[in-house]
């Protein structure tokens, strides 16, 4: 699903009102019909409204819903919150129309009680600031969400809850908790980033009359990956396992022989021809008897089961005969292994996934990244990408993403809430699969083991890497429906995958 900038969207409102001649009022009418039309649905017989309006062209649409809902005899109150000097054009017509509904635009105030504004509503319009909002909330706008925030009622947020950052879904102080979002034309990334997609709720994207030809016209860098967007090829009858890749996994140490089991098996169960696990020697017999569709081989390891610089030699041994290969999972952490796989991403060709401890072996040394003859693909989590010198401290999480992603030349999968697939030319896909019931050890390696796999199933890399993020996910809500949020594993994600699959490939 593409999503748009607020930008691009102020200037599409513009190209339609100025340049195609379609009235700011006609478009603004629609807007409110959307928020009208989805209100109903939750207001009983006698029921009230409160719409929260703004002095700009988002309170413009909750000033003629007020209107719209008045002129069908449900009752309404409408409070304005800003100066009402600044309601101009499109937005003073809407007052007018108000008003020859016989209602008003009450002054919201700040500094009174406002304890009873809401008694008895049962539904609540937010339309007090829209996508333009790039300032923290103040004085009577913070008053107003808060005092939202804490009925009753069922709440819906015109084109985005006040309170967020349409680009990048940071909150700016507080933000409406929205139940559902009526957004306009496209969706905007503040709908899916973290933390801006906890307060969305449900999100509803209403055409409000621009052309089509110019919502298709906007380009974007962002998108939301969503069920339409995600597929898998349909396998041909005339193939056999070398069709389908072959993955090599270079993972584990003593202590830590679950993170390349869960790599290597959730590499098979999406599909992956061969998979071969390269682990320290001493740990070889144990993945022997743990693994019996993978194929383990030992590598040298050093007095405490961790390897060692010269297993290089054997990795590449290994790698040239592979499609890709995933370093990380569960190696630990020594001077030999920051060696090890930093000779690794100079020397191999295929696409290295980094994941976990093959992370923090690059994490002193993040210029290598830059000097790779191969496509890197990094899985870090907050914590991992903050040691790989990510950005945070904005709480833009997407933005930060895409910076990392294009200034290293990788592809970056930035895990956690709505995990963000970034891009080197700074595009980035917006994940809307996956929820607590994953926050569990062993989830990441069951991640890094599915997009190696699809990567050396010779799809796309991008798509791969978009399909592995979304289906897994997918599976961890799947496993939640089946087993509740406390209980699911990382071993539940992998069987759980067969079913993901099928609702993906429908």
């Amino acid at each position: 699903m593409k999503l748009a900038t607020a930008m691009q969207m102020h200037e599409a409102d513009r190209y339609a009102i100025e340049d195609l001649g379609i009235p700011g009022t006609k478009l603004m009418e629609n807007a409110a019909q959307h928020i009208v039309s989805e209100a109903v649905k939750h207001i009983p017989p006698n029921g009230l409204v409160a719409v929260f309006c703004g002095t700009g062209n988002n309170g413009g649409d909750g000033i003629c819903a007020a209107a719209m809902l008045l002129e069908k005899g449900i009752k309404v109150r409408a409070f304005l919150v800003g100066d009402p000097m600044r309601l101009k054009g499109e937005c003073f017509e809407m007052k007018e129309r108000l008003e020859r509904a016989k209602g008003s635009l009450e002054l919201f105030n700040a500094s009174k009680d406002n304890t009873d504004s809401l008694g008895g509503c049962n539904v609540v319009i937010d339309a007090i600031f829209g996508i333009g909002l790039n300032t923290m909330l103040i004085d009577e706008a913070l008053t107003a969400v808060t005092l939202i925030n804490s009925s009753q009622a069922f709440v819906i947020s015109a084109d985005i809850p006040t309170g967020i950052h349409a680009d990048t879904g940071v909150v700016h102080g507080d933000a409406v908790k929205a139940d559902v979002t009526v957004t306009f034309s496209l969706a905007k990334p503040g709908h899916f980033v973290e933390p801006g997609c906890i307060y969305t709720g449900k999100l509803i994207v209403a055409d409000i009359g621009i052309p089509q030809n110019v919502i298709n016209s906007i380009p974007s860098r962002t998108f939301a990956a969503t069920a339409a967007d995600i597929t898998l090829p349909k396998r041909k009858p005339d193939t056999h396992k070398g069709s389908y890749g072959r993955t090599l996994v270079v993972a584990g140490c003593v202590g830590y022989t679950g993170a390349p089991v869960l790599s290597a098996k959730a590499a098979t169960k999406i599909g992956a021809g061969l998979v071969y696990l390269g682990v320290p020697k001493s740990i070889f017999d144990i993945m022997a008897i743990k693994l019996n569709e993978e194929m383990p081989f030992p590598l040298p390891d050093d007095s405490k089961g961790k390897l060692t610089a010269n297993a290089a030699s054997e990795i590449l041994r290994h790698a040239k005969r592979c499609d890709v290969c995933l370093i990380g999972p569960g190696l630990g952490q020594t001077d030999e292994i920051s060696e090890l796989v930093q000779s690794l991403t100079r020397l191999v060709e295929t696409p290295i996934v980094l994941d976990a401890d093959g992370l923090n072996a690059v994490a002193k040394n993040t210029d290598i990244l830059n000097g790779t003859s191969c496509q890197l693909i990094l899985t870090p989590h907050v914590g991992e990408f903050i040691r790989l010198g990510g950005d945070l401290t904005a709480g833009d999480r997407l933005g930060a993403a895409k910076d990392f992603a294009t200034k290293h030349g990788c592809i970056l999968v930035l895990k956690g809430h709505r995990t963000i697939v970034a891009l080197p030319n700074g595009t980035a896909y917006v994940n809307t699969t996956g929820g607590p019931a994953m926050a569990k050890g062993g989830t990441g390696d069951v991640l890094a083991g599915m997009i190696a796999s699809l990567i050396g199933q010779k799809l796309p890399i991008v798509h791969a890497v978009a399909a592995a993020v979304y289906i897994h996910g997918l599976a961890g809500d799947l496993c939640a429906k089946k087993y509740g949020e406390y209980s699911v594993t990382a071993t539940d994600i992998i069987e759980m995958l067969p079913e993901a699959v099928k609702v993906v490939m429908g």
